[in-house]
């Protein structure tokens, strides 16, 4: 059995030597935020959204974050030129799906994005896996109303069609790759009081894709981190405007100690 804690630790180690370039093209609400939290894991953020110039901002990247979350159908051309030449140059592409199944146009222009560009992991809420595997997702705005253990067969359904990795986030996140699945348990309720956690998230699995050639460990450890700061966040403060900055401090400065004893990643039985 994978040792999932000393894997953590080793890729957030080789991260913060390496410092990657992660280039965004993301939604207008988090884009400080997702930068921020690029920082705080030790990566550098470049938020370029420009069709002339995203073919080109994209060579220069560790990984590519696409994010549908403040979608516009000129976005989304970016989106699919950028994807298309990290594809080209096999730099990993992350796919956040923010809202499909909510509105008609969310849901056929993430549809879209996955039958040009090949994803190296895509992560989103239960709903909006669900939504992208052809079944209905219950979603109000961005916000899933399902749990985690709904959507694991459409996930791993999804995964094995499209040959790529699938992280369904919530109180325990699910990753898989169509032939392997683990559980995630770390986290903390207020991360869902705060704007943004799920981009955070994103960032951080493209992040740790830049040195894990897994992408379901890559995925795996990535949430386990980020879910692990939010715990640790959550001791340091109880209200949500504390909480997200306490958030930066701890992803920025989780020890080896604490993320070879709190890493919860199980094998999905």
């Amino acid at each position: 059995m994978e040792d999932f804690a000393q894997k953590t630790w080793q890729n957030i180690e080789t991260l913060r030597k390496k410092r990657p370039l992660i280039h965004h093209i993301t939604n207008m609400v988090v884009m400080n935020t997702t930068a921020n939290a690029t920082l705080a894991i030790g990566a550098s953020p470049v938020m370029a959204h420009s069709p002339d110039e995203v073919e080109e901002m994209v060579s220069f990247a560790g990984a590519l974050v696409l994010n549908i979350g403040t979608l516009t159908r000129d976005l989304v051309q970016s989106m699919i030129k950028a994807g298309q030449r990290a594809n080209q140059l096999s730099i990993p592409v992350i796919f956040d799906p923010v809202g499909a199944g909510a509105t008609s146009l969310r849901t056929s222009e993430a549809l879209r994005i996955l039958e040009k560009v090949k994803m190296q992991v895509i992560r989103g809420n239960p709903a909006e896996i669900l939504s992208l595997g052809g079944e209905k997702g219950h979603i109000k705005g961005v916000e899933s109303f399902q749990e985690t253990i709904e959507a694991v067969e459409a996930a791993t359904l999804l995964a094995a069609k499209l040959g790529t990795t699938l992280a369904v986030t919530g109180k325990e996140d699910f990753v898989t790759n169509g032939n392997r699945s683990v559980w995630v348990s770390n986290g903390h309720p207020l991360m869902k009081q705060v704007t943004g956690t799920g981009c955070i998230a994103t960032t951080v699995v493209a992040a740790f894709t830049t040195v894990d050639p897994d992408p379901l460990s890559a995925a795996a450890t990535a949430l386990g981190y980020f879910g692990l700061a939010g715990e640790k966040s959550a001791q340091r403060s109880g209200s949500p405007g504390s909480f997200q900055v306490a958030l930066f401090d701890a992803l920025y400065d989780l020890a080896e100690e604490e993320v070879r004893k709190g890493i919860r990643i199980r094998e999905h039985q």
